[in-house]
């Protein structure tokens, strides 16, 4: 029987709760035990005149706390449960467990094992046996049948793991499970997203001799997923994916780390109403782009919200020559126009300025490129060649293009992948062919394998390379006939290729084929030193060993004891508890083995369609309480209580001659004795020397906290405060530091110097300060501290006009009393423009204001300085664009106010300013040390 929240389990036993009258008029006609007095009958008269006759009942205080007792025990043996839960719908002769594991169960991986632990003791309840099975684990699991105890134990064992779920599998092994189990119940506990093969799997359990299925799924889907990532020209963009269906707008913030771990990057993808993908941008130079290692969804703990980078994600620089003159009428015979078209989207080009090899060869090397095109170059000059030659064996990749002028060129050249016959085959000519020869199948064991053959490219020209014992060994790709059109070799550390066809469609069609942009990216690829892995052992069979793998959280972790080696000779593998998404090599190269291919999408789950019973359920824990033990323990006090009662009254605490003063003393001991258990002297009786405001003083400097001048007006001051919490959030996510709550202040009366910055928002409502308040707030900045005034009226009268607005004008009358050093907008070289995140400019809520600090002054007249620097910070910085609003957030961390213009990454960059200014404040001139340049350029990669 349920009463709302609270149910009996033997609700008959209540009925005892009638009999309360009755007790309480026997309790009524029962007094008290008469007290015993000893004779001293003067005593006895003494006694008798203060006091009235005993009385023949019970006193009513008595007689209510009794009832009260009978009434806790009643109800605790009527087994009353608080917030009792409803048993599942299960039954029959047995109960069936399939629980998802796979990668979108890990966020709500606790409520999907309470759900699942209340099923298993409602199968305790019912003594019948539990096959309980898991769709992300070894085909060979064990799923009993279980007792209730062992599959408690084998649910607590079970985590979720960062691959697919194969269903077919695990309800396959239920099926053989209840086959000797007639009328079983099968509960599913879905993660909610549809996989290949759902329908036969369900198919194949549901045909057998099931009595019903308890189908459990989530209420919604809130998981984002991350499909691809594109190194194009000017920016790196990631595509994210939600579950379709969501009818409300989202954003999300991506962060890009590099390979230790720092986050360097951010970007925002917004989803519109109903919109299921998006796409977000972050625009940076490509060498830092090239740092990228992996990119995560900020406060998405699952596998698809993480996607590790290889040397496919990195942009190259590529370099390019060509000895023919450019045909600025005729771009198209031109022999770097389609190597440019196809580099392009996925390759930075660089070019000489000068024609002369001598010159322009080291103008690209200077230039540090991955690969260096050369269409149509013969013979070389010698200082060329050898600054070519050092180059390509340290690492680089040279891809030459034939023509006539190498068909031409005399002499052995080794900056060839193998030597080539002089002159050319041309058809028509002595070695021609009666018709253009198409492109044989691609060698299974080149960069090239995989690629379909272009039916519609063919060669009517090409340079011949001699037949040697090794041609085969150095050959990429061939005609029909079996001569060589691309050959390959290592030269050092480095790769040679030479495409024996032009790189223009004048010896063959090929550069004008999709075949000729995808030959190109892949040697690209190879391009890189670091994390280069030889095209032809990648492909040839060799296994790459787990270097690190994506844990179901979305942490990047060592690889777990049964991930296996990632065998890449038959394509691309498939995702699998031994080959687990992460990173596979080693220290001298990666490849990423992601979640989500490019093409993903999230669908959600379809219920079977059968003709067993369906009862639909959701996952919940079990919140219930049995109150019997309360109750008792309750009735018990009460019995205590009621003895202590009876004792008193019978004279049992009365004085005796012997012992008089036992009882008060006894009392006050005890009473003693509480206090000091309750309060213990500690401190209090030692000697104590600290002095008042202490407390206050160690609270404020155990954390580093940012303050704000309370102006007296409560939507300020909100603001203020809401905006100071939004940036400690923000500085808590991104750097090492965690600020404390944000502190108003009454410049006033209390103590500034706990605190390295203050925000302070003129309101020229407020009332102007007066001579102590400034004479405190020029003391602070004297001692080191900065003061951030945001006048907030960018689009009122921005700061510096001759018109100015009344938080302008305030902010003038306060300064005046104020020693100033001298100001100027933050300067492009700044410590604050790179302090930690690089900036430009310093927007707020909103844009265009610039930010002012102390202006830079000769180092001879630092004496002369009327407020001392205190390692280079500025003791005061003014703006007009409101910082705080474009900074403040509410409690669910949503932004309050919007920016203007309504730009999602102004915000960001509102707060990426906030966290320069705060490395400014708490670093100094750190970042100005002439000494950190050198790494700062190496880090740059320039």
């Amino acid at each position: 029987m349920s009463w709302l929240p609270l149910s009996f389990g033997a609700p008959a036993l209540l009925a005892g709760l009638m009999a309360l009258p009755v007790i309480w008029w026997l309790l009524r006609l029962t007094p008290p035990r008469p007290q015993t007095e000893l004779f001293p009958p003067l005593r006895i008269l003494a006694r008798v005149l203060k006091r009235e006759e005993t009385p023949h009942r019970s006193p009513w205080w008595l007689t209510l706390l009794r009832l009260i007792m009978a009434a806790l025990i009643i109800l605790a043996l009527s087994e009353p449960v608080l917030n009792p839960r409803e048993k599942l719908a299960t039954g029959g002769s047995a109960v069936a467990l399939v629980i998802d594991n796979g990668w979108a169960s890990a966020a709500g991986w606790e409520r999907r094992v309470a759900t699942a632990e209340r099923l298993i003791a409602d199968a305790q309840d019912a003594s019948v046996p539990v096959v309980l099975a898991f769709t992300a684990e070894p085909p060979n699991q064990n799923v009993g049948p279980f007792d209730a105890r062992a599959a408690r134990g084998r649910l607590n064992a079970v985590s979720p793991r960062p691959v697919p779920t194969d269903r077919p599998a695990a309800l396959g092994l239920v099926a053989e499970a209840v086959e000797s189990l007639p009328d079983a119940s099968v509960a599913y506990l879905s993660d909610g997203l549809a996989r290949p093969g759902d329908a036969e799997g369900f198919a194949e359990l549901l045909g057998g001799d099931i009595g019903r299925l308890v189908w459990i799924e989530p209420d919604r889907l809130d998981m984002v997923g991350l499909t691809a990532t594109d190194n194009t020209a000017d920016s790196f963009s990631v595509s994210v994916i939600r579950a379709p269906g969501n009818a409300a707008p989202r954003q999300v913030t991506l962060g890009a780390l590099d390979e230790r771990g720092r986050r360097i990057a951010d970007a925002i993808a917004s989803f519109g109403p109903g919109e299921a993908e998006a796409t977000a941008e972050m625009r940076l130079p490509f060498e830092m782009r090239n740092d990228f290692s992996t990119i995560v969804v900020d406060g998405e703990h699952q596998a698809a919200a993480v996607r590790v980078l290889d040397e496919n994600s990195r942009r190259r620089r590529v370099g390019l020559i060509s000895r023919a003159e450019a045909d600025q009428a005729q771009p198209l015979l031109s022999p770097l126009y389609y190597i440019r078209r196809a580099l392009e989207p996925f390759a930075d080009l660089v070019e000489p300025t000068s024609a002369d090899l001598n010159e322009s060869i080291p103008q690209l090397l200077e230039r540090k490129p991955a690969m260096i095109v050369m269409a149509d170059v013969g013979t070389l000059p010698d200082a060329a060649h050898e600054a070519l030659r050092k180059w390509l064996e340290g690492g680089g990749t040279l891809v030459r293009f034939a023509g006539s002028r190498m068909a031409a060129a005399e002499g052995e050249d080794d900056l060839l992948p193998v030597p080539l016959r002089t002159g050319e085959r041309s058809l028509g000519g002595t070695l021609s062919w009666t018709e253009p020869q198409p492109v044989a199948e691609f060698p299974p064991v080149g960069p090239f394998s995989g690629l379909t053959p272009p039916n519609e490219v063919t060669v009517s020209r090409q340079v011949l390379a001699e037949p040697t014992p090794e041609i085969v060994d150095h050959t990429w790709a061939t005609l029909a006939d079996g001569t060589p059109l691309v050959t390959g070799a290592r030269r050092g550390e480095g790769t040679l290729v030479l495409f024996h066809v032009t790189s223009e469609a004048t010896w063959s069609n090929l550069p004008i084929s999709g075949t000729f942009v995808e030959m190109l990216r892949r040697i690209v690829q190879l391009s890189r030193n670091q994390g280069r892995i030889d095209a032809g052992a990648a492909n040839g069979g060799a296994a790459l060993k787990p270097y690190r793998m994506i844990a179901a959280n979305g942490q990047i972790v060592p690889p777990p004891p049964g991930a296996r080696p990632l065998d890449l000779s038959a394509g691309e593998p498939p995702l699998t508890i031994e080959n687990p998404p992460g990173l596979y090599g080693g220290e001298e190269g990666v490849v990423a083995h992601n979640l989500l291919p490019a093409n993903a999408r999230f669908v959600r789950i379809a219920r079977p369609e059968t003709q067993v019973p369906v009862v639909r359920e959701s996952y919940a824990a079990d919140e219930s309480q049995d109150l019997r033990g309360p109750l008792f323990a309750a009735a018990l006090a009460l019995m205590i209580l009621d003895m202590l009662a009876v004792m008193w009254m019978s004279g049992r605490f009365a004085r005796r001659r012997r012992g008089a003063g036992f009882a008060p003393a006894g009392a006050a001991g005890l009473i003693v004795l509480g206090l000091l258990i309750c309060f213990p002297a500690g401190p209090a009786l030692a000697q104590n020397d600290a002095k008042p405001g202490d407390e206050e003083a160690i609270e404020a400097i155990e954390v580093t906290r940012i303050a704000y001048v309370v102006t007296g007006d409560a939507a300020t001051d909100a603001i203020s405060r809401a905006g100071l919490a939004g940036l400690s959030r923000f500085l808590s996510e991104k750097t090492a530091l965690e600020p404390g709550e944000p502190a108003g202040v009454d410049i006033t009366a209390d103590e500034l110097a706990f605190y390295p910055l203050i925000y302070w928002p003129i309101d020229p409502s407020a009332p102007m300060p007066g001579e102590e308040a400034i004479a405190r707030i020029d003391a602070y900045m004297k001692q080191g501290g900065t003061v951030l005034f945001d006048t907030r009226d960018q689009f009122s009268t921005g700061f510096g006009q001759d018109a100015t607005s009344p938080a302008t004008q305030r902010l003038r009358d306060i300064l005046s009393s104020l020693n100033v050093p001298p100001l100027e907008p933050v300067p492009p070289d700044h410590v604050l423009t790179k302090a930690f995140f690089l900036m430009t400019e310093f927007p707020g809520r909103y844009a265009g204001s610039p930010l002012w600090v102390e202006a830079s002054l000769d180092p001879e007249a630092d004496s002369e300085r009327p407020v001392r620097t205190s390692d280079g910070v500025s003791p005061i910085m003014i703006t007009a664009n409101d910082f705080a609003g474009a900074w403040a957030i509410d409690a669910s961390g949503q932004p309050l106010l919007p920016t203007v213009p309504a730009d999602p990454a102004q915000r960001l960059w509102a707060l990426r300013g906030g966290v320069n200014i705060m490395m400014y404040m708490l670093t100094g001139n750190y970042k100005s040390d002439q000494v950190h340049v050198p790494v700062l350029l190496e880090r740059l990669g320039q």
